[in-house]
């Protein structure tokens, strides 16, 4: 950016420069002041000597003898030719002083101002592409320095959060811990003991003693004897596949027995709260409705 900086300001002040002493400019050579015809026949007479002075030369070289290739290494060969030229004209080059293109002053104040011209409209087209990089740079500068700030702000944000974190963790002690579970613990047996009550009255209304009911019956009938089997209540049942299930996830199934009743056994089977082994009939689960 300082580069830029530099190069921009060196721009402007040799773009005054030019701008300064460009009243002092002798005129173009198509311009109402014309360079004298004089000028213009010794400038044609001189690109004229030139001109013989190449033919001249180009024939001399017409001349010579071409210099024979071997006939191996032939590329060699033509590159160390190639480097030999190249070493006299860099020499020749290095001993030659400028000629001046005319002794007229008319011609040599004429090329100078085109030369100049040239010079200033390359400086003012320097001078073009270096505001617009400034100025792209400067667009560009901004912005970053914008997502430096986002950036910055973000950081501050999510430091000051992690420090409140700290200090909140720093502050739960382990008996606080082992306090707040003790107490989620407890609001879960006390659910778990009001939807077993809820539960329990709830067959006890539906689904009440197979005793008492075969005793209602046998009072109706007249007769005194004892059932043969004595059935389990449906609540007892219920519990043992809950417990089989939690207890033993990996075989949840439990034998059924001759004290389940079949009428409640087909029941669980038919509204789907229980389902048998796909092997051993005799074996029932609960269905797994926690999954």
């Amino acid at each position: 950016m300082d580069n830029m900086d530099a190069l921009l300001k060196e721009t402007e002040l040799l773009a005054r420069h030019m701008s300064s002493y460009q009243h002092e400019l002798p005129p173009d050579l198509d311009s109402a002041s014309k360079v004298s015809e004089e000028a213009k026949n010794e400038l044609i007479q001189e690109c004229e000597d030139l001109w013989t002075e190449m033919k001249q030369c180009q024939n001399k070289l017409m001349v010579l003898d071409a210099e024979k290739l071997p006939e191996s290494d032939v590329q060699l060969h033509l590159l160390m030719l190639k480097v030999k030229a190249l070493t006299a004209e860099c020499e020749q080059w290095q001993n030659k002083t400028p000629d001046i293109i005319s002794q007229n002053q008319d011609i040599l104040l004429a090329a100078g101002k085109e030369e100049l011209k040239a010079t200033d409209e390359e400086l003012e087209m320097m001078l073009s592409n270096v505001r617009a990089k400034n100025k792209k740079l400067k667009s560009d500068l901004e912005k970053e320095e914008r997502w430096l700030d986002e950036q910055q702000k973000a950081v501050d944000a999510l430091t000051a959060k992690l420090e409140e974190l700290n200090n909140q963790a720093s502050n739960i002690s382990q008996s606080s811990v082992h306090e707040k579970l003790k107490t989620k613990l407890q609001k879960v047996e006390s659910y778990r003991d009001e939807l077993l009550t809820a539960l329990g009255d709830f067959l006890s209304e539906n689904f009440p003693l197979l005793k008492e009911q075969d005793q209602r019956v046998k009072r109706k009938k007249g007769t005194t004897e004892s059932p043969e089997v004595e059935w389990i209540p449906l609540a007892d049942i219920l519990e043992a596949l809950i417990g089989n299930t939690l207890d033993s996830p990996h075989d949840p199934y439990i034998r059924v027995k001759e004290e389940f009743w079949p009428p409640y056994i087909e029941m669980l089977l038919r509204y789907g709260i229980a389902s048998r082994h796909p092997e051993d009939p005799n074996k029932i689960r609960l269905e797994a409705f926690h999954q």
